[in-house]
């Protein structure tokens, strides 16, 4: 700390001049940046952020000390080097690197920040315009919108730092901290998006360098029948009118809206101002659905099936799908989600295939052509059957048994004139007979008969047998042991007559017993609709299970021919994306537009044109995608150029034929994403301004890359630089004492 010296100022000086006086009375270098502290009656320091209140609004007192402070070469400044973070390691105290080849470490999750501020560090223009400084006569420190410069001081501190030449890698947690102190979706260390991060950033950036001070009301207008350039001048005039920052004029552009009133016919342009481009990406209208097929041959073994099915088709359009691989009608199948050895869900046909998800497992059940779950009217009724085991329950009379769920369940179609428990128990040796081995005459004697108990047959819509007092079976007991309660399949009507006959008292291989729709307890011990559809379980001794039931034959499964059918993606072209956004679309319907000609919320047609194009153009490709039912990631190698983007043709502005370098466009930067929704990795390519080689930023590890490396399935948001502001800013490079750098479109030298 140097020698303090004595100064006097009255209320009205600045604190500006407080700062130019200190600087003066300690020689500082104009290059030099410096800041002011002001020491309060606890003893702590505190910033004096906003140079250009006066001393009396600072609330400075006579005698009161100011410490002045000078940021440090590397591009730190002293007061923060305490704290944890500017230093990666003690090996950088002495390295001389290349400015701008320096990583970020991951504090935790925080590769889609850091991948975001490569990307933004190594647009020129603003990198420039902070290493000069010309960003501390713009901060806004009373910007409503803004925060209090904060944001852009601490994205400043760290371009610095990056850029200082001192460091192989930084530690960004002070700009981490403050960006969760103004958005609180950003606090602790969850994954983010790094789009949304960028959105956030240069919004924030834009506020609190923001020069308009007083921001004026400003009536947004129709171009209501007026030449297009009159209306966008206008538009364009009222947009910075209200915003005028380095980030306008770095990544800003215009719009043109049209929309069309489907009934009144109105047309409605305005000219609306943009940050970035998100580009939707041509997908398939098709979807490959996995599938098990279950034949009634009980020879068969179930097939595994890879179909192709419209993605907002039906699940009447899976049935079609597998009628062509199989010959049978779709008529004569059901569609079940099975999970945890139970039926998760039952489909109807007219239901959405969007329901489905790529995780689920899909059984697809070949049944009588008479039969229906819900119709009374049809001669065959189709029963779920559930397999069940018994097993020793912990009790202390060990009085009852537990039930346990195994194997895959079946819909099985019965005759409704042999709906009995015998006709039932032959009719499901019978379906298991691949894996179920008929006992022979001298093990008749070993067979089960608990069956013997309680249920004079399987209850028919609406009435529910109740327990027999005389007879009170085992499998009565209670609910299954080790299976949790799941969501219940839904239940219909059963068309079953109003008497069976009873069952024989005779051994069997298994007993049969209603349970509900999970499978875990007895319907007539379970208080649920009585209206439901009667689920059937077959409860299994243990012993007889392993001499009888082949459980490796039961799990096994045979693939079609078409399991090794693979959906091809395409490639597509960035072009392809632009083409697709600005096409025509209609409203949704949770989004329509009030006409202001028929007073009336329509779905009207809009068309977004590119009118004004920025200097730096983002453009955020969409690969997530979210409906109501599934999220997913697009993985589509989209093929977008290194050089030379021509956007002309999509640019509604009458063009100077004598600069088309002011439409093309050169690459300069990629945020990627490697992963999938739920856990995911950000990178960055970028081209340094100085040398013109492209690096990859991976957290803190960096290292250079050739072109031909840039392009991949995870390219996520693309910056592109203006040719034309290319050349500017080499010119005013080669004008300065300088070097030129080299152009990014020029391919690396090794």
């Amino acid at each position: 700390m140097g020698t303090p010296h004595s100064a006097h100022f009255s209320q009205i000086d600045s604190i500006d001049q407080v700062l130019r006086t200190a600087r003066e009375k300690f020689l500082v270098r104009p290059e030099k940046e410096t800041r002011l502290w002001v020491k309060n009656s606890q003893g702590s320091f505190e910033r004096l952020y906003n140079t250009r209140v006066t001393v009396l609004d600072a609330a400075l007192k006579s005698g009161q000390a100011v410490l002045m402070e000078t940021r440090n070469k590397d591009g730190t400044w002293l007061s923060t080097q305490p704290q944890a973070g500017n230093k990666a390691s003690e090996e950088d105290e002495d390295c001389q690197c290349q400015p701008g080849i320096c990583g970020l470490t991951n504090l935790g999750n925080t590769c889609f920040m850091n991948s975001a501020l490569q990307c933004l560090s190594n647009v020129p223009q603003l990198t420039e315009y902070f290493l000069t400084n010309r960003y501390l006569e713009e901060l806004n420190f009373c910007n409503p919108l803004g925060m209090k410069g904060e944001i852009a001081e601490a994205y400043a501190d760290l371009v610095k730092q990056a850029w200082s030449g001192q460091y192989r890698s930084i530690v960004p947690q002070a700009f981490k901290t403050k960006v969760g102190h103004f958005a609180s979706q950003f606090l602790g260390y969850q994954q983010h998006d790094a789009q949304e991060l960028l959105s956030f950033l240069l919004d924030g950036l834009h506020e609190d360098l923001n020069r308009v001070k007083k921001k004026e009301y400003v009536e947004l207008c129709d171009a209501a029948g007026r030449p297009d350039d009159e209306a966008a001048q206008e538009a364009w005039q009222n947009h910075k009118r209200r915003n005028d920052s380095v980030i306008v004029d770095t990544f800003h552009g215009l719009f043109k809206s049209t929309l069309v009133c489907p009934d009144c016919g109105k047309v409605s342009v305005t000219f609306d101002p943009f940050c970035y481009l998100s580009v939707p990406l041509p997908v398939s209208h098709k979807r490959v659905m996995e599938i098990f097929f279950v034949s009634m041959d009980p020879r068969r073994k179930p097939e595994q099936h890879r179909l192709v099915v419209p993605k907002k088709g039906k699940i009447s359009d899976l049935c079609v799908a597998l009628a062509k691989h199989t010959g049978v009608s779709p008529e004569r199948m059901m569609v079940a989600d099975v999970f945890s050895h139970r039926f998760y869900k039952i489909y109807h046909l007219e239901e959405s295939l969007s329901s489905i998800l790529d995780r689920d497992d899909i059984f697809i059940y070949e049944v009588s052509g008479r039969s229906a779950i819900c119709d009374n009217t049809r001669e065959d009724v189709v029963l779920p059957i559930y397999l069940r085991e018994r097993t020793p329950a912990r009790d202390y009379n060990n009085s009852y048994y537990g039930l346990m769920l195994f194997g895959h369940p079946l819909l099985v179609s019965v005759p409704r004139d042999r709906l009995s428990w015998e006709n039932l128990y032959h009719i499901l040796l019978y379906r298991l007979s691949r894996f179920v081995t008929r006992p022979s005459s001298d093990d008749e004697d070993d067979g089960d008969e608990k069956d013997m108990a309680a249920k004079d047959s399987i209850p028919k819509a609406g009435h529910v047998v109740g327990n027999s007092s005389q007879n009170p079976g085992p499998e009565q007991a209670g609910p299954s042991s080790g299976v949790a309660g799941g969501s219940r399949a839904p239940v219909n009507n059963s068309p079953g007559p109003s008497h069976w006959p009873p069952r024989p008292r005779r051994k069997h291989l298994f007993s049969l017993q209603t349970v509900n729709s999970n499978g875990t307890s007895d319907r007539s011990n379970f208080n649920e609709d009585t209206l439901a559809q009667p689920y059937i379980a077959i409860d299994w001794d243990p012993d007889m299970k392993q001499r009888y039931y082949n459980e490796v034959e039961a799990e096994g499964y045979v693939k079609h021919d078409c399991v090794s059918y693979m959906l091809k993606k395409s490639p597509v072209r960035l072009r392809d994306c632009i083409e697709l956004f600005t096409t025509m679309e209609t409203l949704e319907k949770e989004n329509p537009w009030l006409c202001p000609s028929c007073k009336q919320h329509q779905l009207a047609t809009k068309k977004l044109d590119l009118w004004k194009l920025p200097e730096t153009l983002m453009i955020h490709l969409k690969r997530f995608s979210y409906t109501k039912f599934s999220r997913e990631k697009l993985d589509t190698l989209v093929e977008f150029p290194i050089r030379d983007l021509d956007l002309s043709e999509f640019v509604m502005k009458p063009q100077d034929e004598l600069a088309p370098e002011m439409y093309k466009y050169d690459l300069i930067a990629v945020s990627n994403h490697y992963g999938g929704l739920r856990d995911g990795h950000y990178t960055t390519f970028a081209c340094n301004k100085d040398s013109g080689q492209w690096h990859y930023f991976d957290d803190n590890s960096v290292w250079p890359v050739n072109e031909n490396q840039i392009e991949s399935k995870a390219a996520y948001v693309l910056f592109y630089q203006r040719q034309d502001v290319a050349r500017r800013l080499r010119s005013q490079q080669g004008s300065s004492d300088s070097p030129a750098p080299a152009a990014c479109g020029a391919p690396p030298q090794f």
